[in-house]
């Protein structure tokens, strides 16, 4: 079964970075489309970045231009590097990715377990 480590999350002051990171477990043969969801306390989970099968990109308004997503097939991995961050980017982060297990060559779909992102003043 495969399985998403999340990482990369942390506190950091506004205006600085930070670099999450999607890892696949297990032997899978590719990361197809992947999203990017947070949650903040009280809030709606909000979709923040998603990239399609096909590598097209799209973000939440109001992460553009801030955020990018990404993945690597080498390393099974998807990353969402997240520049210029502001307080109200604090959330928990949750990746989605979806992809070909190697073994099987069957389908997956997997939810990270979700990282904590606080951006202080």
């Amino acid at each position: 079964q495969v399985q998403l480590v999340e990482s990369g999350g942390g506190l950091v002051q506004a205006g600085g970075s930070l670099r999450l990171s999607c890892a696949a477990s297990g032997s899978i043969f590719s990361i197809n489309a992947a999203t990017w969801y947070r949650q903040a306390p009280g809030k709606q989970r909000e979709l923040v970045a998603a990239i399609t099968r096909g590598g097209s990109t799209n973000y939440a308004d109001s992460v553009k231009g801030r955020f990018t997503i990404s993945r690597d097939n080498g390393q099974n991995t998807v990353y969402l590097q997240m520049n210029s961050l502001k307080p109200e980017d604090t959330a928990v982060y949750y990746c989605n990715a979806e992809g070909v297990v190697s073994t099987t060559l069957t389908a997956f779909r997997s939810w990270g377990q979700g990282t904590q992102v606080t951006v202080s003043s």
